[in-house]
């Protein structure tokens, strides 16, 4: 198999971008930006570091980012399995991108731009939860924000198709394959106990 090894060559089996897709970009946040991330409580955030890339999936009970102006997001780094491998690769590489998700919603919005890690008092502070608070904030600087086509969605049916989890193996099925006594089940069917007071 021949890897394509020149620009030419890839831009070559490619159509001339779709005029929109070049137009719609925006380096602030308008209100209709606003509008949908305020309403994500899901996104992945992707980064880079001298071992490789990293994306890590983002999750809250209401906006999973917190809007401080037009061009600044601040990302609580709550409660997760502590490998901070995304938090490792800001600290050595800052660019960081976001891909912000809606259930029922084809399109995605995604922000370009760098961040860093703050453990200051008050931005931690501010997010507190159950006498919880994240142990770092991750604050993200928009460097380019735009809507993505709709046709990935609409292509996997993602927000129509049901719910395809016995299709997969569950996390305690991957431990096991790991390490053949682990108790999977066990694993399994206690988990959503056990992360209800570890949420935040």
């Amino acid at each position: 198999m021949r890897p394509i090894t020149e620009m030419a060559e890839l831009e070559g089996l490619y159509d001339a971008a779709v005029p929109a897709s070049l137009t719609k970009v925006r380096t602030r946040l308008s209100p209709l930006y606003r509008q949908w991330i305020e309403t994500a409580r899901f996104c992945v955030v992707s980064t880079v570091g001298p071992e490789g890339t990293d994306a890590s999936p983002r999750g809250d009970d209401g906006p999973v980012v917190r809007i401080v102006d037009d061009t600044t997001l601040w990302l609580p780094d709550w409660r997760g399995n502590n490998r901070i491998d995304s938090l490792r690769n800001i600290l050595r590489d800052n660019r960081v991108s976001l891909m912000f998700m809606v259930p029922g919603c084809q399109n995605v919005v995604r922000v370009n731009g760098t961040a860093f890690l703050t453990a200051d008092t008050q931005a931690r502070a501010s997010f507190e939860r159950k006498g919880r608070q994240p142990a770092t904030v991750i604050v993200v600087t928009v460097g380019e924000l735009y809507f993505q086509c709709a046709k990935a969605l609409m292509r996997s049916g993602l927000w129509t198709s049901g719910d395809e989890s016995g299709l997969v193996p569950t996390a305690g099925q991957f431990l096991r394959e790991q390490d053949a006594g682990f108790a999977a089940e066990e694993y399994d069917a206690g988990y959503a106990e056990y992360a209800k007071p570890r949420m935040w």
